[in-house]
């Protein structure tokens, strides 16, 4: 009582797209009485109408629900969360949940001495049956996504990898010679294959799928775990995808740009000669591990890698999200990007967004080979064209990720741009800004594209 359940429920309902249920106002619905008017017949009453809308509302579509403070006291409905939920708990101190409900008619919140009882009965509880503990609506969207963002999760990756069947672990031979030994013994027991792929876009290859296709011996309970970039991620999520027709993957991204961006939202895919992430699937990670702390191995070029898609995040919010120290800054960019990806999962409509600057930048890097050009570098590239397109300002971008034309073939980046998976009819739609607010799909005439490509190609 009085954590902040409804107010939190209702703003991350809001962010994710789904409805809302405070169960206490449907058990007073269903029950034709009030919650005190139940009280008054015995809390064994109350709880039996509380744990059937349960069981109700928790066998539909998917929601956000807010229970009373003693739905997890009964078995029974602590079976049903794990069963059909992820249940989040607002662990917010006692004394200030009194202060919020001191004064109210709640039934249970009378007295202070049985108040700050009953809190202390139930944090085991709470603690047993929550699979997050969150203490703000970023960190339920990240929760609801299935992304645990925590300082030291490399250690405790055997314990946040779901199931019980055997993982295979993929990566690249750079984030193996780091991170990889660590992986492997907090798996522990449940290690049955180590994988390599090649590092950088090289892993998106074709031949180098084909091999990792080859070589997994998993059965479908076991799980594909992605530790590397987001070329990694991108590659083995793909492997996950379409091996034995699906299995269960986690990324473990290591770099800046894969958890802000790469690692999130179940994209995954490799590219052809002709264009960038031309062949994928859509295939939700059963959970993601973001460790912050794998930043502090960074090199300060790879750092800038990612700061263009954190700029281009923080210029989607509205917010100067680079700012921001490195946890707060990967935990808000990551709750930004779930919150979309979970509102359009399949890439059909607002999802669409976070591809600002992203058409330039597929076509330059196809251009380039995928050599010689970075992701990171081509995104800023392709930032500064999408806002100059959009009439703003380009500070921001020249100031943080300090673009420089490229030397590439003209006419290969801008076939290559066409053939955009985002191009409607053959006609290129772009991602601009209009005062500050992003939109998506928008068609501009092909010579404005073609001038603001020739401008970044020295």
């Amino acid at each position: 009582m009085g954590a902040g359940k409804t107010t939190l429920g209702e703003e991350l309902a809001r962010r994710i797209n789904r409805a809302f249920v405070d169960l206490d106002r449907v058990v007073e619905t269903t029950s034709k009485r009030t919650i005190v008017d139940l009280f008054r017949e015995g809390e064994e009453r109350f709880r039996e109408y509380e744990q059937r809308a349960m069981s109700i509302f928790m066998a539909e579509e998917p929601r956000v629900i807010a229970l009373g403070g003693g739905a997890v006291t009964l078995p029974p409905a602590r079976v049903v969360l794990h069963e059909r939920a992820v249940t989040l708990w607002i662990d917010e101190d006692v004394d200030t949940c009194w202060e919020r409900v001191r004064g109210s008619d709640r039934p249970l919140a009378q007295d202070e001495a049985t108040f700050r009882s009953l809190y202390a009965e139930r944090r085991d509880l709470y603690a047993q049956a929550a699979d997050f503990t969150v203490r703000d609506v970023d960190d339920a969207v990240l929760a609801a996504a299935g992304v645990r963002v925590e300082r030291g999760a490399l250690r405790r990756l055997g314990e946040l990898v779901p199931g019980e069947g055997k993982v295979a672990l993929v990566s690249d031979p750079n984030v193996a010679g780091i991170h990889g030994m660590d992986a492997q013994l907090a798996l522990g027991g449940r290690l049955a294959q180590v994988h390599e792929l090649p590092a950088g876009e090289e892993a998106k290859a074709i031949d180098a799928l084909d091999r990792l296709w080859q070589e997994l011996r998993l059965d479908r309970a076991g799980t594909v775990v992605a530790l590397g970039g987001g070329c990694t991620t991108d590659a083995a999520g793909f492997a996950a995808a379409t091996y034995l027709r699906g299995i269960p993957w986690v990324p473990v991204p290591t770099s800046l740009v894969a958890q802000v961006d790469a690692a999130i939202g179940g994209k995954t895919g490799i590219d052809l000669p002709q264009g960038k992430n031309l062949v994928g699937a859509f295939h939700w990670p059963v959970r993601t591990v973001i460790d912050p702390a794998l930043l502090e191995t960074l090199p300060p070029a790879q750092r800038l890698e990612g700061m263009a898609e954190v700029v281009k995040t923080g210029l989607l919010a509205g917010e100067p999200l680079w700012e921001l120290p490195d946890d707060e800054l990967v935990r808000r960019c990551a709750a930004f990007k779930s919150a979309l990806c979970l509102r359009d999962p399949h890439d059909h409509a607002e999802r669409k967004l976070l591809n600002l600057g992203h058409t330039f930048a597929h076509g330059l890097e196809a251009a380039a080979g995928y050599e010689g050009l970075s992701h990171g570098r081509a995104v800023a590239l392709g930032l500064l064209a999408a806002l100059r397109l959009s009439g703003q300002d380009t500070t921001v971008v020249e100031e943080i990720l300090q673009p420089k034309p490229v030397r590439v073939d003209r006419e290969r980046a801008w076939e290559a741009m066409q053939r955009d998976k985002k191009a409607v009819g053959g006609e290129l739609r772009l991602v601009l800004m209009r005062d500050g607010t992003p939109e998506w799909d928008v068609a501009v005439p092909a010579d404005d594209v073609r001038r603001e490509l020739d401008a970044l190609i020295a």
